[in-house]
């Protein structure tokens, strides 16, 4: 749990949190101030010494062992992208698929996951999908019966954004390890809000972007590819990929052997900027604790479910701690409720089932007292706009 000093802290660093209720984290996580100071602390390197790559490389690689920490991965396992979707696009692509084999998804899983694996339709890959309603959480029993003898990948996201559902990676990674599976997890949801072992969950490869939970802004993702996996081959190398990388920078037609750790699916320069904002970012996250962001963000999703079973509103997804966290999809009409959180300072996103109400470390109790007045007013006003329309 988050003493009440640490929260008062954590808020500081939240300046958005003076100007506004946000509660739009599932979408993008606001700046924190020494996230904004490690990117002008890096804008100003830049400026006044035009550039020292060196010592810049060598920050982003502490950055990337503090990344592995994360995952209980290895600094080896973890190569940088620019978002979740080239992630799993690589993913896809270095899987060793043939044509017949196939691959299970979740029906209404995030598009960008399915359209990675729908794309090798054209390679005679079968692109199979397990519905799932949005209540539920999926399970091993969720994709055993779409497994067959040419199944070669699961693939899921750990928490859904439309929904919020947190599937049970515990019994799914059981199952491929036992059936010889790939099991490819979108992190995006989870990363930074609910502690995640990779070695314990048998996760094969883990992609992420960094603008959620690990709050900075958008362009700069985590790769897990875990170790041992030398059968999985980028699409497409570069001399960063390379296992014997010329120092004269002339490549060799003879040597394209490629890296044997996860670095084989880095390509060139990364998002320096980015990886120094994320090294913030992590020193604010383990000031807190990952197992306390989660049980702080479940306690304020269990003083908002009972605002809401007083407001009568219903949430789409689960209830029950274990399979939700931090993302509630309130069952409000996107037509009626969308604009009038805005007039409202209300940061929210809409949803495909309703208003997306999504935690972090920097809420309070506080905020969903007001959320929960601000829906009060607006079923009164409703009421009464209904109430003029019948006289």
């Amino acid at each position: 749990m988050i003493s009440p000093e640490k929260l008062a802290a954590v808020r500081e660093q939240f300046p958005v949190t003076k100007r506004q209720l946000y509660l739009d984290s599932a979408h993008q996580t606001p700046l924190s101030l020494s996230v904004r100071e490690a990117l002008l602390s890096f804008l100003n390197e830049g400026y006044e010494m035009a550039g020292p790559k060196p010592v810049w490389v060598r920050r982003a690689e502490e950055t990337r062992a503090n990344v592995a920490r994360f995952f209980n991965a290895s600094p080896s396992e973890i190569a940088f992208t620019k978002n979740t979707s080239e992630g799993l696009n690589i993913a896809a692509n270095a899987v060793p698929l043939e044509a017949g084999d196939n691959v299970v998804l979740i029906e209404g899983d995030h598009p960008n996951n399915a359209y990675a694996w729908l794309n090798l339709k054209r390679k005679g890959v079968e692109v199979r999908f397990a519905p799932l309603k949005d209540n539920e959480v999926a399970t091993a029993k969720t994709f055993e019966p779409f497994i067959d003898e040419r199944t070669k990948v699961v693939t899921l996201s750990h928490v859904t954004f439309h929904a919020g559902q947190v599937h049970d990676l515990t019994s799914i990674g059981k199952l491929c390890k036992e059936r010889g599976l790939y099991l490819v997890v979108d992190a995006m949801q989870s990363v930074g809000v609910i502690p995640l072992d990779v070695k314990a969950l048998n996760i094969s490869v883990l992609a992420a972007g960094t603008h959620k939970g690990l709050l900075v802004p958008q362009g700069l993702g985590v790769l897990y590819v875990a170790d041992g996996l030398d059968q999985l081959q980028p699409a497409y190398v570069a001399m960063s990929s390379m296992l014997n990388p010329p120092a004269d920078y002339i490549a060799r037609p003879e040597d394209i052997a490629v890296r044997k750790d996860a670095l084989r699916f880095e390509f060139g320069n990364v998002n320096l900027p980015d990886l120094h904002a994320l090294d913030a970012a992590i020193r604010l996250i383990d000031s807190v604790g990952v197992p306390e962001i989660q049980q702080h963000v479940n306690e304020l999703g269990d003083t908002l479910l009972a605002k809401l079973d007083e407001l009568r509103v219903s949430v789409v997804g689960p209830r029950e701690r274990g399979q939700r966290n931090h993302i509630y999809v309130l069952d409000l009409p996107v037509e009626m409720w969308a604009d009038y959180f805005a007039r409202n300072d209300v940061r929210v996103s809409p949803e495909r089932g309703g208003i997306r109400v999504s935690l972090a470390m920097f809420n309070t109790a506080e905020d969903i007292e007001r959320l929960a007045s601000v829906i009060r007013a607006g079923q009164k006003e409703n009421m009464q706009s209904v109430a003029l329309q019948l006289d």
